[in-house]
């Protein structure tokens, strides 16, 4: 295991000195699609700017299980676009069904999150994708030998060409793939057609008292699921358990005070996310939602903001509500994001 993580970062060096340090910021042609309203700009690094040729590239290698070591499982095995490209399994399974470490989150709006893995240990989207090709329980691979593997296929090779100028190698890879991804932008909820479009009628009476209930200060959950995507990208304990197996930000900095804290995921398509949770140990916002009234269990990293609640059967049912509101049908149907 030590020699792996030392050849994954010797590989993101490779593939950072690739990288341009500059960055602008991403504007996508309107006849692709806009950024929703009250969505902030994101930028990217200047030698991966946004094109049809790379977009193609990248979308082909998402669906394409000649990514991983024995061709059986591809990214959106993990990612289903029909579940706002998450999974609906606790831990999903990789090569040879390896049971996986962690609940696979949804990429919607990925491109907006300043670093990656839930502990944040990965800067930029272009190197994420080495995390999934590496790991034994995933891809179980490597980016060169895949590049390798594409080399002998003429229409990867074309379409690399084209897109960066250059035959399928592991910079390539990983910059198509971070171009598709960065375009899973989910904006339309009905929940955004009320707070941002205007429509009144957008929400039930039901789900305004949910919305109102959501952003109070009695229950604090804007506090860290705030902002137009839901989350504040911090790292917190909630008290899920009073002794966790997984270490969490520990992992990465090894510093106590990161024991058992996770990054707060969006909560943009959450009815689709199930389960829930790092672990996927909740099977539905019901239990999620009892959890946090109950305020958890009680461990020395959890978060002050998580306390008992109090909250009401019909209020539990209003933010229930609410939270189904955030669901982006026209992202989850949208055809360009469906396997060809």
């Amino acid at each position: 295991m030590k020699l792996k993580w030392h050849h994954l970062i010797l590989v993101f060096i490779i593939i950072s000195s690739c990288e341009d340090e500059s960055a602008v910021p991403l504007h996508f042609p309107p006849s692709f699609m806009e950024l929703p309203m009250g969505f902030e700009d994101f930028e990217v690094p200047s030698d991966n700017q946004f094109t049809q040729e790379r977009w193609d590239l990248g979308k082909k290698l998402f669906f394409d299980p000649i990514m991983s070591l024995d061709s059986s499982i591809s990214c959106a095995s993990c990612h289903n676009p029909n579940l706002a490209f998450s999974d609906d399994k606790a831990l999903s399974l990789g090569v040879e069904s390896r049971i996986g470490t962690r609940n696979s989150p949804t990429l919607a709006n990925v491109g907006f999150h300043p670093y990656y893995t839930r502990e944040g240990g990965i800067p930029t989207l272009e190197m994420q994708v080495l995390v999934p090709i590496q790991e034994h329980n995933e891809f179980d691979f490597n980016i060169v030998l895949l590049a390798e593997r594409l080399l002998n296929d003429s229409a990867y090779v074309e379409m690399a060409l084209h897109a960066y100028n250059r035959s399928p190698d592991a910079f390539v890879i990983a910059r198509a793939l971070a171009c598709f991804e960065r375009s899973l932008i989910s904006g339309y909820s009905r929940y955004d057609h009320y707070e941002n479009y205007n429509d009144q009628n957008a929400l039930s009476s039901s789900e305004v008292n949910g919305l109102k209930l959501f952003f109070s200060d009695k229950t604090n959950c804007s506090k860290c699921h705030g902002g137009f995507n839901f989350t504040n990208y911090e790292f917190n304990n909630n008290g899920l358990y009073d002794n966790y197996l997984d270490s969490g930000r520990f992992r990465l900095t090894g510093d106590d005070i990161d024991f058992a804290k996770f990054k707060v995921p969006t909560l943009r398509n959450v009815e689709l996310t199930a389960p829930y949770m790092h672990d996927g140990s909740f099977n539905n916002l019901e239990e999620v939602i009892e959890h946090y009234n109950s305020g958890g269990f009680d461990n020395p990293q959890k978060s002050a903001i998580i306390k008992p609640l109090g909250l009401t059967q019909s209020e539990k049912n209003d933010l229930l509500a609410f939270l189904k509101s955030l669901t982006d049908n026209s992202f989850v149907n949208n055809p360009i994001f469906k396997n060809d």
